[in-house]
């Protein structure tokens, strides 16, 4: 019988291509693994932290280190804020002395301390020079002419120097009949300006052609006096005198053209009687001023001195004002010996003193300019007196006058008033 083939078995079936048996079976490969978005991202988040590490120990202690060098910093800054800011407050003693100082050009900070330091206006030369330097140097420091006063704090200081905005104001009230060195005097009392650089701005003579003030006649406009018109005013500190003076003239010019527009025909009349203009008015007018104490009687006062220089009967055309004598004294004391013992009175060495160049008793017609700067009411009074013939005036008490129109009538008058103010032992006695 024949011989049955044994079945294979599918474990043991060769598949080699050699047709080789008992080879084991070889696993299918894996597949390739792709790179995706995904992952990709995946992997750089994982390098990210992988290269973030923790802070070092000597890191912490630096940023602390700088921490605290910042906040010393700022604590030295606000400390030295702080007393810039109090020294700058700091009131010096103020004994009431003002400093009239012409201020260089080009000072740093060490010159001006040094230079306010031996005014006697600083304490401390160095403290200032810092204070200074701490607050913009001295660039903005105005040259020239200053007013500094005792008392004033470094900012202060600072603030007239420079001329700033924003400094302290006064108010300035000129008084009607007070004369250019009574206003010099004010100004400086209210730390406003200086008397000496006040008298010398306005009697300056380009300055005055400048302003407009007439410069003609005889002798010619010899300052601003009787163009400083009376009123209040407000100035800050230590402002330009030429300022101070602008602005004055600048209202005598504004009240001039309403008083000349409203008396146009009285101003008229003196053009063609005695060849007046403005400044023989307010000449005439600041003598009105000095006489009359009562509003009425300024008019009458006009007519009385207009009468001596218009009337053929009163030769001598002296206006015989004590107030014009007395004014020659304090305008130009060294011109007149007499004003040396004089003490303020019109005394009859005064009045009568040939050098006096102001002294109506000693020279006909109108003194070189105005003795005093005249207010509305006075000028008016020229430009519109009183139609009257008298030519003599004296006090009768409570600050009338009686007015006369012969030199009798005035002695007679002269005579009443002198008893009526005389004490009894002088009065003769009864018979």
């Amino acid at each position: 019988m024949g011989v049955r083939p044994r079945a294979s078995r599918p474990g043991n079936r060769r598949t080699g291509g050699d047709g080789a048996q008992g080879a084991p079976p070889r696993e299918p490969p894996s597949p390739t693994r792709k790179s995706t978005p995904a992952r990709r991202a995946r992997g750089a988040g994982h390098r990210a932290a992988a290269s973030r590490r923790p802070a070092r120990p000597w890191s912490r202690r630096a940023r602390a280190i700088l921490l605290g060098v910042a906040g010393a910093v700022a604590l030295a800054t606000a400390a030295l804020v702080a007393l810039v800011l109090g020294f700058g407050r700091a009131r010096a003693p103020d004994g009431g002395r003002v400093v009239e100082i012409n201020w260089p050009d080009g000072l740093d900070a060490g010159e001006a301390a040094a230079l306010l330091a031996a005014e006697g206006l600083v304490g401390s030369e160095r403290a200032m020079a810092l204070y200074l330097r701490a607050t913009g140097g001295t660039e903005g420091f105005v040259p020239g002419p200053h007013l500094l006063f005792e008392g004033a704090t470094p900012r202060e200081l600072r603030q007239l120097l420079t001329r700033a905005e924003g400094r302290p104001k006064a108010k300035v009230t000129i008084p009607e009949g007070w004369n250019r060195f009574d206003i010099a005097a004010r100004l400086e009392k209210l730390r406003v300006a200086g008397r000496k650089t006040f008298l010398a701005a306005t009697a300056d003579g380009a300055f005055l052609e400048a302003l407009g003030i007439e410069r003609g006649g005889a002798v010619g406009a010899e300052s601003a006096e009787g163009y400083l018109f009376p009123a209040t005013y407000e100035f800050p500190l230590d402002t330009d005198a030429r300022e101070v003076a602008r602005r004055l003239v600048a209202e005598s010019d504004r009240r001039w053209a309403v008083l000349a527009a409203q008396g146009k025909d009285g101003l008229a009349a003196l053009q063609a009687t005695l060849g007046w203009g403005r400044r023989e008015v307010l000449t005439l007018a600041s003598i009105v001023e000095k006489e009359a104490v009562v509003e009425e009687e300024r008019p009458l006062i006009a007519s009385v001195f207009l009468n001596r220089l218009l009337d053929p009967g009163f030769r001598s055309r002296r206006l015989q004002s004590d107030a014009t004598a007395l004014y020659g004294c304090v305008a130009s004391p060294n011109e007149a010996p007499s004003c040396a013992a004089a003490g303020g009175k019109p005394t009859p060495a005064v009045v009568r003193d040939p050098k006096n160049r102001y002294s109506t008793y000693a020279h006909p017609g109108l003194p070189p300019g105005p003795i005093a700067n005249p207010g509305a009411p006075s000028i008016a009074a020229v430009l519109a007196p009183a139609a009257t013939k008298y030519l003599y005036f004296v006090a009768a008490g409570g600050g009338r006058h009686r007015f006369s129109e012969s030199l009798d009538e005035h002695n007679s008058a002269v005579r009443k008033r002198r008893e009526a103010t005389a004490p009894p032992s002088a009065l003769p006695a009864a018979p």
